[in-house]
């Protein structure tokens, strides 16, 4: 992966064993960014997050927030979802922060295999942003990145590796890194202790550009249609809400190998035993968003303007 260079933004991440923090010695000390330790599994909260978030927005800090995922099952990992979501609202919900919500993923107590390492880690990432609408951030551990497979290769990643000169190993998934967690015994005014040390690749304000929360588009937006392909070969209609690109949910699905549901008395789609967020019924036909859907499971999206076509192309392909 990537070396660092001296423009990049530099950030912490805390939790309540940081113990009291004063943000704005933190801010005045070169800090742009910060993780706050929201929740963890199904029912933890951790009892500085609040303090923490309020006093990181207050000193102009960029605001994020990550949960620690326990999860060794699919239904295990939407419900810590749920909770993490719900923990978020204390402080405004998900959309509030500054930057996604963070899944942190590092270890292995269930002993899964691969597979269902990452099949555990793309339910809770689906859920979250169902619930939250921002597509979350994955932290790990350079290590435990290998046990991630191409499916989450469309998340940002925030790598952890202690040294200030080693890279962070290349990965199957992964060969570059959004966010480096390089120390866990950095010295920052405001902050008695050692604290982790992360740095964006990027300045503060292609931080902010990066991962800044989206205005949701107006309901007033023209629709349009265009032309859907995939691999090359024609999949059927795909239609246009704006800057946003919706094709039929049976051609998405068969074409990444999930299974689909459209639940036609609550007009609910499910992907891959996931309830998706957004839906538009057209003439019968359920559309769902192409480029978020396609970014989390590997795929890739090209638009030919000129022609007014959307080609999904398959990670494997």
């Amino acid at each position: 992966m990537q070396q660092r260079n001296n423009r990049n933004a530099q950030g912490i991440d805390v939790s309540r064993y940081q113990g009291k923090i004063d943000w704005k010695a933190v801010k005045e000390d070169g800090i742009s960014f910060a993780f706050i330790k929201a929740s963890q599994g199904q029912r933890y909260v951790d009892p500085t997050f609040i303090t923490n978030a309020k006093g990181a927005k207050e000193a102009g800090v960029l605001l994020g927030a990550y949960h620690f995922l326990d999860a060794t099952s699919v239904e295990a990992a939407k419900a810590e979802a749920w909770h993490f979501a719900e923990v978020l609202e204390q402080v405004g919900g998900g959309k509030s922060l500054d930057l996604p919500p963070v899944m942190d993923y590092e270890n292995n107590p269930g002993n899964l295999s691969k597979t269902l390492i990452s099949a555990v880690a793309l339910a809770f990432l689906l859920e979250l942003e169902r619930i939250t609408g921002r597509k979350p951030i994955i932290y790990t551990g350079n290590a435990f990145a290998a046990n991630f497979n191409a499916s989450l290769g469309g998340y940002p990643l925030w790598i952890a590796r202690y040294s200030d000169t080693r890279v962070p190993s290349d990965t199957v998934t992964w060969k570059r890194w959004d966010i480096w967690q390089y120390s866990d015994s950095g010295k920052i005014a405001g902050i008695k202790g050692n604290v982790d040390l992360n740095e964006f690749y990027g300045t503060a304000d292609q931080l902010r550009k990066r991962f800044g929360a989206v205005v949701p588009a107006q309901e007033t937006e023209s629709v349009t249609s265009s032309t859907f392909r995939i691999n090359g070969k024609e999949a059927g209609i795909a239609l246009l809400y704006g800057s946003r690109t919706y094709v039929p949910l049976r051609s998405l699905a068969n074409a990444l190998g999930l299974s689909y549901r459209w639940d036609n008395t609550s007009k609910e789609a499910y992907l891959n035993g996931s309830k998706l967020q957004i839906v538009q019924l057209v003439e019968g036909t359920a559309y769902v968003q192409l480029r978020p859907i396609a970014d989390a499971y590997g795929a890739v999206v090209s638009w030919d303007q000129k022609n007014k076509i959307a080609t999904l192309t398959r990670g494997d392909k």
